[in-house]
Formats: structure tokens, C-alpha cells, sequence
């Protein structure tokens, strides 16, 4: 669990680092046209690039949306789409994976978005989104997701949602990472079924041993008080060294 630097940024880097992990996993796996949709200019904040990590892609897409931030490119290539209206028809269908990468909790109209995406792709659908982290964009930050809410939104869509999974560090925003598909059966023999929200490294409290449980640090904190403060302090503290 504790396998990043003690010092790393743990509100954006941290999660950041982990999905790219989790996508570079998977990524190879996919053949076809791959489109990133919203991807701005498809940096993995880490030196690379996500066109990198489609090694088997037979064609690579970007698409961006001209807004107050992280807009349109202008790159050649680059399709301008707005997530929030209709899918124009020539997009139906023309990809055969489509990934978005913390884009859903920036849109308000998350349902059409998500819609957008699932009509986008011929069978997969890739989707990184935040389930715990602060707010963070003055251009909107409107959402957070559970993994019920993801599998309800793939299902909605008529796709399976096969795997989900999610970080799980000490004081660290919490990211899910989401694969579901239109022909499961296709992939059955690759991608894992993986659909718990029940973290692996137990805090000893049944009740609380899910998602985002090692990131919330005011377990011991009473209301009216400052009971709860040295606690915190000895978490925080032993979370920044690496304990």
C-alpha cells in the first residue's frame, strides 16, 4: 500500500501515478482505434504520453473541447466535441476502446457525457474517475463516484462493468479505475473480473473496511473537541514517512 515516496503529493500526484499504473496494465491488451476523449494534450503527468501505453492500436484519437481550460489543441487530428450535447453521428460507433481520464466530475451533465462515450465505442470503455478528493478546478467540479455508481452507469449504457478497482493510501484523494465492455465474453480470458468495493488492506473494522478508508483520517476526531487532534497528527505524520 505504501509504495510511493513519503513526500509525494497525495491530493493529485499520488492518484495520478497509481491509474497510470493500472491503465499501462491493460492498455496493450487493446487492438483497433483507440480515442482519448477529453484527453487535452494526453500527458500521463509523468513524462509520457497515454498514446504510448495503446501499443497495439491501429490508430490513436484525441479529442478535446474548446472551455476556459484544458481546451481544444488545435493538434492535427484532434476532434473538437462537447461531452454535454448530442454525439454527432459520424462519431456513433468509430472506436473500437474510448478512455477518459478525470473528466466526469468536471461535467454536469455527467449523463449525457457518460452516454456520449458509451455510444462512442464499438466495445470498450475505459473511465478514471475521483471518488474522494478535494475540489479542485474553479471551471467546475461538480461529481464523485462509487463503485455502484459506475457499474449502474455502465449497465444503463448496455455495457458490463468487468473491473474496477481503487487506490488505497494514507491521506490520499482515492481514484477508481473502470473497464467495462460491450462483448464481455470477448474478454474473459484477459481482463479479471474484479467489481469489489471492499479495500484490501482491512483496518480491522468490518464496518468500515471499503473504499476510502485509509484516506479519511478523523476516525478518532469528537465533535466539540480537540480529543481527536494528537491522533490525527501521529496519522498524518506516519503516513508522510511511509508507515
Amino acid at each position: 500500500m505504501n509504495d510511493f515516496p513519503a513526500d509525494i503529493d497525495r491530493k493529485f500526484r499520488l492518484p495520478r501515478i497509481w491509474s497510470n499504473r493500472e491503465l499501462a496494465r491493460f492498455a496493450p491488451l487493446f487492438r483497433g482505434e483507440i480515442a482519448n476523449v477529453s484527453g487535452w494534450r494526453d500527458e500521463d503527468k509523468e513524462g509520457r504520453y497515454y498514446r504510448s501505453y495503446f501499443s497495439a492500436a491501429d490508430s490513436y484519437t484525441i479529442t478535446n473541447y474548446k472551455a476556459e481550460a484544458r481546451g481544444f489543441q488545435g493538434e492535427p487530428g484532434e476532434i473538437f466535441l462537447d461531452l454535454t450535447k448530442p454525439l454527432p453521428p459520424n462519431l456513433a460507433g468509430r472506436f473500437d476502446v474510448v478512455l477518459n481520464h478525470t473528466v466526469l466530475e468536471h461535467i454536469y451533465e455527467v449523463q449525457t457525457a457518460f452516454n456520449n462515450l458509451c455510444q462512442m465505442s464499438r466495445d470498450v470503455v475505459i473511465v478514471v474517475v475521483p471518488m474522494l478528493q478535494q475540489m479542485h478546478a474553479e471551471y467546475g467540479d461538480y461529481w464523485r463516484f462509487t463503485p455502484q455508481t459506475m457499474r449502474r452507469m455502465y449497465a444503463d449504457n448496455g455495457l458490463t462493468l468487468r473491473y474496477v478497482s481503487f487506490n488505497s493510501h494514507p491521506l490520499s484523494s482515492v481514484y477508481l479505475f473502470c473497464i467495462g465492455m460491450k462483448h464481455p465474453e470477448r474478454w474473459q480470458n484477459h481482463i479479471p473480473e474484479q467489481l469489489t468495493h471492499e479495500d484490501p488492506y482491512p483496518t480491522g473494522d468490518h464496518f468500515a473496511d471499503y473504499v476510502g478508508c485509509h484516506a479519511l483520517a478523523n476516525t478518532q476526531f469528537k465533535p466539540g473537541t480537540h480529543a481527536g487532534r494528537p491522533s490525527l497528527l501521529r496519522r498524518i505524520a506516519n503516513a508522510l514517512n511511509g508507515r
